[in-house]
């Protein structure tokens, strides 16, 4: 008889871990190939007709956060205020005044790809977020 007890636990241990695996691998197959596109920001006019930026496209999408942190430690450290990217443009090294000079849309530019990757920049405790175009 303890024979048959065991079998019966195994199968109800076996029909278990089945439905343990199929309750949380669902909301991975639920959602197969239901994955929101990226979204591309809105560029102003400004930024539009200067077709250039201090990096290019691809560079600036992974890696702005990092320049930033680069720029501000060679300002506030070094008090050096030029940048001069591998093109041998110049740009000074501003938030304020060469980045939201350009991409004046926060909601549009900025709050579009950090609210996509669930990030939330420190940027805005120092600096004063640019005005909405109407």
């Amino acid at each position: 008889m303890p024979n048959n007890k065991k079998m019966y636990d195994k199968g109800k241990v076996v029909a278990g871990l089945c439905i343990f695996v199929v309750l949380i691998t669902f909301p991975f197959w639920f959602n197969l190939g239901k994955a929101a596109p990226a979204p591309e920001p809105k560029l102003s006019d400004k930024a539009k007709a200067a077709k250039e930026c201090v990096m290019p496209k691809a560079t600036m999408k992974t890696e702005h956060m990092q320049i930033l942190n680069e720029w501000r430690d060679t300002v506030v450290r070094d008090a050096k205020r030029i940048y001069t990217n591998p093109s041998g443009k110049k740009f000074n090294m501003s938030l304020s005044n060469t980045c939201l000079d350009c991409h004046v849309e926060k909601a549009e530019f900025c709050d579009k790809c950090h609210n996509y990757a669930s990030v939330t920049p420190y940027c805005w405790e120092c600096h004063i977020d640019p005005k909405e175009a109407k």
